[in-house]
């Protein structure tokens, strides 16, 4: 089953997409973004571990994230892999301006299963722009390799987005959950027409 089969109807909901003109800076800078791409995986690696140990108690949860964190990881070391491939030197990870404005949308308070369905919503919102910008990574990039590399990582991030809202799902009522979701996803629209375009981030 292709990517686009497996995923319809669930893939992407993004009310704005990504600027055309950014795959042409991105391709420019290829070194600047895979750094920061290394950064990203290596966030979403944490973060996965950070709602298992947080919330040890939901099974599924804990069953669904735990291949999720391994799978996370591997990217960073196929990440860093490239990385050596052209002599590209890692370097010091760089604030993260996109998922800094989503934090600052995560409702405060609350019980803990709401407090669990903003994490998983900002999570999956996260997953969703990173899945779009990788297709458009592949579709675009001149460099074969890097093409295919960047078709891998856009399917396995889809299965992350979607792991996210079914949690989600399970875990909230589920009109409640497609309520928040529509505000999560006009704010994500919002900051990214207010996001400067950036040559040296993945987000």
């Amino acid at each position: 089953m292709s990517w686009e089969e497996s995923t319809k109807n669930k893939m992407l909901n993004l009310q704005l997409p990504t600027d055309p003109r950014w795959v042409d800076i991105a391709s420019m800078n290829l070194g600047d973004i895979l750094v920061d791409h290394a950064y990203c995986e290596q966030k979403a690696a944490s973060s996965c571990i950070s709602l298992i140990l947080k919330y040890p108690d939901l099974e599924l949860l804990v069953d669904t994230l735990t291949p999720v964190v391994a799978e996370e990881w591997a990217h960073f070391e196929r990440v860093m892999d490239q990385l050596r491939k052209r002599n590209i030197p890692f370097g010091w990870p760089r604030k993260d301006e996109y998922v800094v404005r989503l934090a600052q949308f995560v409702k405060k308070g609350g019980n803990r299963m709401q407090q669990l369905t903003e994490q998983l919503l900002m999570n999956a919102l996260i997953e969703a722009r990173s899945c779009e910008r990788f297709k458009l990574l592949w579709k675009n990039l001149q460099d074969e390799e890097l093409k295919k590399f960047y078709y891998e990582l856009m399917v396995s991030e889809a299965g992350h987005y979607v792991n996210f809202l079914e949690l989600a799902r399970h875990y909230q009522d589920e009109a409640k959950v497609e309520a928040r979701w529509k505000e999560w996803l006009a704010q994500e629209a919002k900051i990214i027409s207010e996001l400067e375009m950036r040559d040296d981030r993945v987000h």
